[in-house]
């Protein structure tokens, strides 16, 4: 080998010698944002169980359906909307995906407006509000009337 090869050889070792010492840091990624993480505290779940106490008629305008109505309905879909506990987070609850879901499709709010109300991720509501709606089709298929155009 010449100087030159050597010398070549030289800086391809160091260089590759030098990558291994500095280790890239990765952007740390969020799981959840943190208060999203405080969904007991933030969500609508408060208010509606101080209006189911306090004033039937504003739990009524608010679910457009009484106490009873809404226990019932949650009832008959808790087997088909209800997810396990896992080691890494609690899950939403039942009552909590179907009152998202009244909320939705009684307001017409965006995903992004309804995150504000419930406290959940715009896109986890995108899913819970399909599943909810499937469940509710389900169940209430004997009851459900269709017109035929």
């Amino acid at each position: 080998m010449s100087d030159t090869d050597d010398t070549c050889a030289a800086i391809v070792i160091a260089c590759l010698t030098e990558k291994k010492k500095v280790k890239r840091k990765r952007k740390q990624r969020v799981w959840m944002k943190e208060w999203l993480k405080k969904r007991d505290q933030f969500s609508h779940d408060r208010l509606v169980a101080e209006l189911k106490i306090s004033s039937a008629v504003d739990y009524k305008n608010y679910l457009r359906m009484d106490a009873d109505t809404f226990g019932e309905l949650l009832e008959m879909i808790r087997p088909l909307i209800e997810k396990q506990c896992t080691y890494m987070r609690d899950p939403i609850t039942a009552e909590q995906r179907l009152l998202s879901t009244l909320r939705y499709l009684i307001s017409g709010d965006s995903f992004e407006e309804l995150k504000f109300h419930t406290a959940i991720a715009a896109q986890t509501l995108g899913k819970i509000i399909v599943e909810t709606c499937e469940a509710l089709i389900h169940v209430l298929k004997g009851c459900i009337k269709v017109n035929v155009m």
